[in-house]
């Protein structure tokens, strides 16, 4: 066993900070889970691992700094009518390498071998930390301190980007939209209160499935409003465009006006210009206090398509006994 200092590729005066970062870049460079097919690193994996051992372990550093113990923490002893025989671990046992384990004795490890390991391979994934002469040899075989590695979540899977065109009469009358998900199946989404062009609803782990059997992804569902033959949506308000006769608006009517829950009279004034714009209030959209807004009717006169030649004669005496000017002055 070479000098654990040089194993570590750190001075002997190195602080115990400095010890625990060079373990960590070796151990992790010659994990045999990173090096498979290379026996050579995983002899030098099981090096590292001794020479932290000593050097990581306040006590074991002095005892080795002292002369004490060599570098696989056996005691030295003097030679005293034995024939200079020596070797005996510290243990009492004469053996050669041992396999690494997590010290646990006074004074502790710089940082403690079962964290830095955790922290170290959890990122391998797969049961405990693996060390020794056979690391790599069988998932599964863990340091006799029992170090174990954080099981890594599965990567989730991407999320499904879906767009819903749902119809004014859907968002007023049922509140839902139907959406086709990823896996193919269709569910009824219920939507928001005051639900917005363009708003997004997230559907929790209805997007695809993880690669690697994760969690799935999330379905984000954005609404868009179908276009009206009728109504244009303005916020929560709805602006319609109501066609009139000429005797309609001159004389007053009461005119049926679709709405999005139903068709209304609505009550129309006698002399009603072109243009002038009516309210019906609460027939608009859902708003997200929880009421509706307004439908604002705008007054439409219509002549008829082919000329008319008693409505002619009668504009032309209008004309000379009752002039009206349309305009003000602003168009002068």
């Amino acid at each position: 066993m070479r000098d654990p200092y040089s194993v570590l590729g750190v001075a002997k005066n190195a602080s115990e900070s400095d010890i625990k970062k060079a373990f960590r870049k070796l151990a992790k460079k010659y994990h045999p889970d990173q090096n498979k097919d290379d026996p050579g690193a995983q002899q030098r994996f099981s090096e590292v691992n001794q020479a932290y051992e000593i050097v990581g372990d306040k006590d074991k550093r002095a005892k080795f700094d002292r002369g004490e113990i060599d570098a696989e923490g056996k005691q030295r002893f003097q030679s005293h009518g034995f024939g200079g025989f020596s070797g005996f671990d510290d243990m009492g046992a004469q053996g050669g390498t041992r396999g690494f384990r997590s010290s646990g004795g006074a004074g502790g490890s710089a940082g403690g071998f079962d964290d830095i390991l955790n922290d170290i391979f959890g990122s391998f994934g797969g049961g405990r930390a693996r060390s020794g002469p056979g690391a790599g040899a069988h998932p599964g075989a863990g340091f006799a301190g029992g170090a174990r590695a954080k099981p890594q979540p599965r990567p989730k899977g991407k999320n499904a980007e879906i767009v819903t065109r749902i119809s004014l009469e859907d968002i007023v009358n049922s509140g839902k939209a139907q959406v086709t998900l990823p896996s193919g199946k269709t569910v009824n989404v219920t939507l928001p209160k005051g639900v917005e062009e363009g708003e997004k609803i997230r559907l929790k782990g209805q997007g695809h499935p993880g690669e690697t059997g994760g969690p799935a992804g999330d379905a984000m569902v954005e609404v868009r409003f179908r276009p009206h033959k009728l109504f244009e949506v303005k916020g929560s308000d709805l602006h319609l465009d109501l066609p009139l006769t000429l005797y309609e608006a001159v004389l007053g009517a009461k005119v049926r006006t679709p709405t999005l829950s139903g068709a209304v009279n609505l009550t129309i004034p006698a002399n009603a210009s072109s243009g002038k714009i009516m309210r019906l209030k609460g027939k608009g959209l859902p708003t997200k206090t929880g009421g509706h807004g307004d439908l604002l009717v705008k007054l439409q006169i219509v002549l008829p398509a082919n000329g008319d030649s008693e409505l002619e004669t009668l504009m032309k005496a209008w004309k000379e006994v009752t002039p009206y000017r349309a305009r003000g002055p602003e168009f002068d």
